[in-house]
């Protein structure tokens, strides 16, 4: 925008607009609070009370303390975060949606209204009033025509136990919402019964198998029936069989590869089974198994205030009960943890990253089986890393110079979405590690594989070419387990291995004990002669 246009659109602040010249935590949770109880607004950061513009990116540490605002406050509207440019000055913008349901409160607990430029408390009878219009009941907590006599004895004991009671009672069950006076509520249904979905409807999960990426029939279908917490399971268990794994052989080892780590399918069908509307009684939990990604849909939206824009930072909980005994029985991670520990694990993986989608409907997580890192070059990068060789963040890098690019400060900032200066940084550190050798000074530095580097010789060489690697250097005298390790880059329990077959198989001879043991040639005995009398037999 021209700063005249910028003037036209925001003549001052109001109902729905803020300035803010700086992030103060405060501030910036008060106005969050007081716009997602009215009619929700927009909060202009680097914007002085009379509308100069001052200037503030949107960067990463503006970002984070506009999260940690956010956080800090209670049930926030949905926020996104934007950067404006206004005659090359930055503004950061922060968009407030008003709440549809329940209403926000600061971190001290008070509740604002916006009312014209102010941020309003409310108190007394207004506040009652006002709690009273906009409260609403969880749904999870609604009682049930099901009496608590009814939840299976193996189920009780299997919660109470990870709820830390000594003994399951009716008024335990009733403190952890479980229970309303002798009934169960949907979350009590949910994990004591031994079909909820006979009380609930679709509460279950639907995995189908698709052929191709593109059409609607199915050739597998599977439901999936129980209490959640067996259902989490036993989902993560199928899809996981389903995908099978990976083989990968690199000379003496044999690498499995899960598809998709066990965790990233945990985490993305716990979220899917605690945060899903079970109001959505005629709609399951479905997973859909297609050649390039697992799809997971779960009916209902993003619980406020979780966006896709800020599903890492903001969290919230649509099913408070039912992820809380999830996480108690170790199913789930932490508030907040779950998205950062599926993102985190499929890029260790060398993965392409998950992506969400929220159709208001449901929410969809597409979790991409496919890369464009090779299984074989992934078993390599972490081999490199058991042996202490590389660094998680250079791996991508490397495995593009594996393939015979010449990398630039450029090509890494696009390919890892770093700036100049830690592009420079992973490339530097390649460079004196060995990895990659540097052409060229600064900005037409070029970097390319050293012409040495090459995966481990015990990965490169097949066992047939392990064992003439030993027996050529035992042919030269007595070898140690250091010099196996030496020349075939296999670690000590590994050469050992080696070592003992072919101890066994008579071609090598062990003497010493220990650190002293070392192996000998065994020559071999000439055709015609009986080793036991030395002689020819004639």
């Amino acid at each position: 925008m021209g700063l005249a246009e910028f003037r036209a659109a925001f003549p001052g602040e109001g109902p729905l607009v803020e300035f803010k010249r700086g992030v103060s935590t405060e501030q910036a949770q008060s106005t969050a609070v007081a716009f997602s109880n009215a009619d929700g607004g927009v909060i202009l950061i680097g914007v002085e009370d009379d509308g100069a513009v001052s200037g503030r990116a949107a960067d990463a540490g503006t970002q984070d303390d506009i999260h940690r605002a956010m956080q800090a406050a209670r049930d926030v509207g949905r926020y996104a975060i934007h950067q404006l440019d206004v005659d090359g000055k930055p503004v950061c913008v922060v968009s407030v949606a008003r709440r549809r349901e329940g209403f926000a409160q600061t971190s001290t607990g008070v509740v604002r209204v916006r009312r014209g430029t102010r941020d309003d408390p409310l108190f007394g009878a207004e506040l009652v009033r006002f709690a009273n219009e906009r409260t609403s009941s969880r749904y999870e907590t609604t009682q049930l025509e099901i009496a608590v006599d009814a939840a299976v004895g193996h189920l009780r004991r299997e919660v109470g136990r990870a709820l830390g009671w000594d003994r399951v009672t009716v008024a335990r069950l009733r403190d952890a919402e479980l229970a309303v006076d002798d009934h169960l509520t949907v979350a009590g249904a949910l994990y004591l019964l031994a079909d909820p979905g006979q009380t609930l409807g679709k509460a279950f999960v639907e995995v189908l198998r698709f052929p191709d990426d593109v059409t609607v029939d199915y050739d597998r279908r599977t439901e999936i029936r129980g209490p959640v917490h067996h259902v989490l399971q036993q989902a993560v268990d199928a899809v996981a069989d389903e995908l099978g794994t990976e083989l990968v052989v690199l000379g003496a080892r044999r690498y499995d590869l899960p598809r998709l780590p066990a965790v990233v399918l945990r985490e993305a069908l716990a979220n899917a089974l605690a945060h899903r509307s079970y109001e959505a009684a005629g709609t399951c939990v479905r997973v859909e198994l297609r050649p390039s990604a697992v799809i997971v849909r779960s009916p209902g939206g993003l619980p406020e205030p979780v966006t896709v824009e800020n599903i890492r930072e903001a969290s919230a909980a649509r099913n408070l009960v039912v992820i809380k005994v999830l996480r108690a029985l170790g199913l789930a991670e932490d508030a907040g943890r779950g998205v950062d520990v599926m993102q985190d694990t499929m890029a260790n993986e060398m993965l392409d990253p998950p992506a969400f989608l929220d159709h208001g409907h449901e929410v969809v997580v597409e979790l991409p089986i496919r890369s464009a890192v090779t299984p074989s070059e992934r078993a390599w990068v972490h081999e490199l890393e058991r042996r202490g060789a590389l660094r998680g963040p250079d791996r991508i890098a490397l495995v593009h110079a594996a393939r015979g690019e010449v990398l630039t400060n450029k090509q890494v900032r696009e390919l890892l979405r770093v700036d100049s200066g830690q592009a420079r940084e992973i490339l530097h550190r390649l460079r004196d590690d060995g990895f990659l050798e540097q052409r060229g000074r600064r900005g037409g530095a070029t970097y390319r594989l050293t012409g040495t580097l090459r995966p481990p010789s015990g990965l490169r060489l097949s066992l047939d070419e392990l064992d003439g690697v030993v027996l050529s250097l035992a042919d030269s005298g007595p070898i140690a387990n250091a010099d196996v390790r030496a020349a075939t880059g296999l670690d000590r329990a590994e050469a050992r291995a080696l070592l003992d077959r072919l101890v066994k198989q008579e071609l090598l001879r062990r003497a010493g004990e220990r650190r002293g043991t070392k192996y000998s040639r065994v020559s071999p005995t000439p055709q015609g002669i009986d080793p036991a009398s030395g002689s020819d037999g004639l």
